[in-house]
């Protein structure tokens, strides 16, 4: 958890206003997270905390890759993750049930944001693992397995419909109301 620590605010001794913090976010991050959907990945985080009287106002811009295989055609890749959030932390002695705001006691004395940035690059991530790398100087695509799949789904076809005209017991029933 000491690789952690580096992403506590003291926020106790801040002023009134916007503070700027930059992270750089690597793979020994995300092994402190069980059942982590990311293993590697870099990524550089802006974060900016405006503290107010009676609230702290937290943007998170964060801005790099995790290595994954494509969806596709399972090449290792780096799928490029830019996401900007926002959370608003209020204080109050005991949590109330609003959505999307934290609350903490008026005398802490420092934030820990690592939760917040994993989780947010968690939700960042896309549904599916499918990076366009045509537009890169380097096609990483395994274009072997692109040819594959292009083909595969019409020799199937092919042959399933083959099978379907062959054997078909539709064909019998058109020929029930002839007789």
């Amino acid at each position: 958890m000491s690789h952690l620590r580096q992403f506590t605010i003291p926020i106790q001794g801040l002023k009134v206003g916007i503070h700027e913090y930059d992270f750089l976010i690597n793979d020994e991050f995300f092994t402190h997270f069980e059942d982590s959907p990311i293993e590697r990945g870099t990524f550089k985080v802006k974060f900016l905390i405006d503290i107010r009287e009676d609230m702290l106002v937290l943007t998170f811009d964060i801005d790099g890759s995790l290595k994954t295989d494509c969806d596709r055609c399972l090449a290792s890749i780096n799928m490029p993750i830019a996401s900007q959030e926002d959370l608003i932390i209020k204080y109050a002695e005991e949590a109330d049930d609003e959505i999307d705001i934290v609350h903490i006691e008026r005398g802490a004395a420092e934030l820990n944001v690592a939760t917040y940035l994993y989780e947010y690059i968690c939700l960042a991530m896309p549904v599916a693992n499918i990076y366009n790398c045509e537009d890169e100087e380097e096609n990483v695509c395994d274009l072997k397995m692109l040819e594959y799949l292009e083909n595969k789904p019409a020799e199937e076809s092919a042959e399933k419909q083959e099978d379907e005209s062959s054997n078909s017991p539709w064909d019998e029933l058109k020929n029930f109301n002839k007789n």
